[in-house]
């Protein structure tokens, strides 16, 4: 049966972001990637590039997970985990993404650290079943 135009979104983000962040292939992440690619963000510099050349700012052991993940029409949204970032927490973030023709073209994120179940108010963690260890 043939997927959905969200679910065809859906896979090609997490097919993107585990090539770019796990995988580290940019030449294979380019495809994915608009020329013009848009970025809404304070802490990263504009375009492919721009993302391109903070990912490998990071060190390699740099581990991506997607959590939740919803699509609708050209939007997707992954709620996500970035854990040996060379930080003392990881990076909890859920990435918005506009896709046209099956190319990301536009971003915005929100991101916080990663909470303990000690700096936790609400005693749930923020990504996932599991507090970090």
């Amino acid at each position: 049966m043939p997927k959905t135009a969200s679910e065809q979104n859906q896979a090609h983000v997490l097919d993107a972001f585990d090539t770019l962040f796990n995988k580290r292939v940019y030449q294979a992440a380019e495809k994915f990637l608009s020329p013009h690619y848009v970025r809404h963000s304070a802490h990263i510099a504009p375009g492919r590039e721009g993302l391109f050349n903070l990912i490998k700012g990071i060190p390699p052991t740099l581990k991506y997970e997607p959590g939740a993940i919803v699509a609708e029409k050209d939007f997707v949204i992954v709620h996500e985990r970035f854990s040996g970032i060379g930080r003392p927490v990881n990076w909890i973030a859920a990435d918005i993404l506009r896709i046209k023709d099956g190319i990301l073209i536009e971003h915005w994120d929100v991101s916080q650290d990663e909470a303990t179940q000690e700096q936790s108010t609400s005693s749930c963690p923020v990504f996932g079943d599991e507090f970090p260890k």
